[in-house]
C-alpha cells in the first residue's frame, strides 16, 4: 500500500506501523474533511491533498520519538497538526507516551477532543494561551506553522525537560529565523529536510538556553 510506503519513508522503519495506525490516520483524514466547512481544520486550497500537505508532513516529526519520551508537547494545535497523527502513531508503538495539545480556538479544540474520543488516544487539549500555560516539562515538545524560531525557542524553553528536544517544523524562511533566533538564543540543531516539501525542514533543537 503506497500510504504505508510513505509513512514508512517519512519516520525512517520498515514495517513498524500497524494496520490499526494506519486505520486511525485515515479516519483522521475524514474527520479533518468533516469538519473543515464549519471550522476550517486546514485551508481549503489543501483539502483535496490532506494526505501529503498535512498528515505525511506531521508523520515525519516522528522519527524522533524514543520509548523513554512519556511526555510529548505540541504548540498550537489547531487542526491536529502534528500533535493528533504522533498520538496515533505512538498509540501502538509508545502506548506509554502521552500526548497533550496546546490550542486557544475553542472551536478547534473541541474538534481535537472529538478526535482524541473517537481515535481512542491517549491525549489531552489544553485550551489556553501558550505563555498562560503551567510549564510542562516535556520529553518533546513540537509546533508546526506556528510563529517565528524565536518566538518557538521562548516557548520551548519553558516548556521542555532539561535533556529534552524541540521539533519544530519551518518554511522557506528558516535560513533568516535561525539568524534572529541565535541573537537572544544557543542550541544544538539538527537540521532535516522535509519529505514533502524540499524547500521546508525539520529543526530539532537540543539544550535550549539565553545568550
Amino acid at each position: 500500500m503506497m500510504r504505508l510506503h510513505e509513512i514508512e519513508r517519512a519516520i525512517g522503519v520498515q514495517g513498524g506501523v500497524s494496520d490499526i495506525s494506519l486505520d486511525r490516520l485515515v479516519q483522521f483524514e475524514r474527520l479533518v474533511e468533516k469538519w473543515n466547512p464549519s471550522i476550517n481544520v486546514v485551508a481549503k486550497s489543501t483539502i483535496g491533498d490532506i494526505w501529503h500537505r498535512h498528515i505525511l508532513d506531521s508523520i515525519q516529526l516522528f522519527q524522533i520519538a524514543r520509548p523513554d519520551q512519556r511526555t510529548w508537547l505540541d504548540l498550537g494545535s489547531g487542526g491536529g497538526f502534528p500533535g493528533i497523527v504522533v498520538a496515533i502513531l505512538a498509540a501502538e508503538a509508545m502506548p506509554e507516551m502521552r500526548v497533550s495539545l496546546v490550542e486557544s480556538d475553542r472551536r478547534k479544540g473541541v474538534f481535537l477532543g472529538e478526535c482524541i474520543r473517537q481515535l481512542g488516544l491517549s491525549a489531552a487539549v489544553y485550551p489556553s494561551r501558550i505563555e498562560d500555560l503551567a510549564a510542562q516539562n516535556a520529553c518533546v515538545v513540537s509546533a508546526r506553522a506556528l510563529a517565528p524560531l524565536q518566538s518557538l525557542c521562548a516557548f520551548g524553553f519553558r516548556h521542555v525537560r532539561p535533556g529534552g528536544i524541540c521539533a519544530f517544523m519551518k518554511g522557506a524562511t528558516v535560513e533568516a529565523e535561525i539568524v534572529e533566533a541565535e541573537k537572544a538564543w544557543r542550541f544544538d540543531l539538527d537540521r532535516v529536510t522535509s519529505v514533502t516539501d524540499s524547500r521546508s525542514s525539520i529543526l530539532f533543537l537540543r539544550g535550549l538556553r539565553h545568550v
